[in-house]
């Protein structure tokens, strides 16, 4: 990847722009080399100036919060982009519609609808991801799915074509939505239901004291490793590996967490190479032990 006139477009470029740079420290699992162009855009115009100067001779990788992502440890050779503050806007439409920038946290989302008596979001207080990794995971817990709140997503492709898409227009499916890779989302308007802040509250609250019971925090994970098998089985991913997977099973410090089978973690310098073996080697023996063919829902970068 020739980059030599980007670095001449610097000073030009609405954003911050950073070349070899560790990505390690911008993920949950705290791993991963450098990437070879980092940009970080201050505006829609900056980020359409670069797509246009870039996006047509190397690879982009758009990351949000970082929260279920797997980074190589050797140079990720293209662009990571990373949306700034000002994609990080949250405002009312009306009484119960709310539009996001997508590089605003789930969990500010649903705070800013608590705060301002709209219910229907709570469920986003459980999710450490931010609102644009939300939309292309669909992203879910406790019943509840991103397609079940989303009216409309503002978004932008490679070539820098600005556009919205009704949310009665995308596929959702489990974990992920029908829509081409090459979309960077910027904003998403987003409808609830008008009740007493207390009651929103409450219902955040008991939400959380649920995910605090089952699943760990505090330590360097992709959150959950695998979908549930969602038509092969009746049993819970989690439930699979348990009885398929010694707990302690390690590779180098890539660890399965006691608490939740499903949550792979790095106890303390664990490389891709090692959270990968633990991944092929879960999914391996899964398979032999219940004929089960895991899928991955974290997101490996290569």
């Amino acid at each position: 990847m020739e980059i030599e006139d980007i670095k001449k477009s610097v000073l030009s470029l609405d954003g911050d722009i950073f070349f070899d740079q560790s990505i390690k420290n911008l993920n949950w699992f705290n791993i991963g080399g450098k990437a070879k162009v980092f940009f970080r855009p201050n505006s829609l115009k900056g980020l359409r100036e670069y797509l246009k100067l870039y996006s047509s001779r190397g690879k982009i990788f758009i990351l949000g919060n970082g929260s279920n992502v797997l980074f190589e440890d050797e140079t990720y050779q293209g662009t990571v982009i990373k949306l700034g503050k000002s994609f990080s806007n949250i405002t009312l439409l009306d009484k119960t519609t709310i539009i996001a920038g997508t590089a605003v946290s789930q969990k500010k989302v649903s705070e800013f609808a608590k705060n301002n008596n709209i219910s229907g979001l709570e469920f986003l207080s459980c999710i450490p991801g931010s609102i644009g990794g939300g939309i292309r995971m669909n992203s879910g817990c406790f019943e509840k799915e991103f397609k079940d709140i989303l009216i409309s997503i503002q978004l932008v492709d490679f070539k820098g074509v600005v556009r919205s898409i009704p949310a009665n227009k995308i596929n959702f499916n489990y974990r992920s939505i029908e829509l081409p890779k090459d979309l960077i989302f910027l904003s998403a308007t987003f409808k609830g239901k008008e009740k007493n802040k207390s009651d929103v509250e409450n219902l955040m609250n008991k939400l959380n004291k649920k995910k605090e019971i089952s699943q760990p925090t505090k330590i360097k994970t992709g959150g959950s490793t695998f979908k549930n098998p969602i038509g092969q089985t009746n049993k819970k991913v989690w439930e699979l590996i348990r009885s398929s997977v010694p707990n302690e099973i390690n590779y180098g410090d890539a660890i399965i967490s006691e608490k939740h089978a499903n949550f792979f973690v790095n106890q303390k310098n664990a490389k891709s190479i090692d959270m990968k073996s633990l991944i092929n080697f879960v999914k391996k023996e899964v398979k032999a032990q219940t004929g089960v063919n895991l899928e991955l829902e974290i997101v490996l970068v290569e």
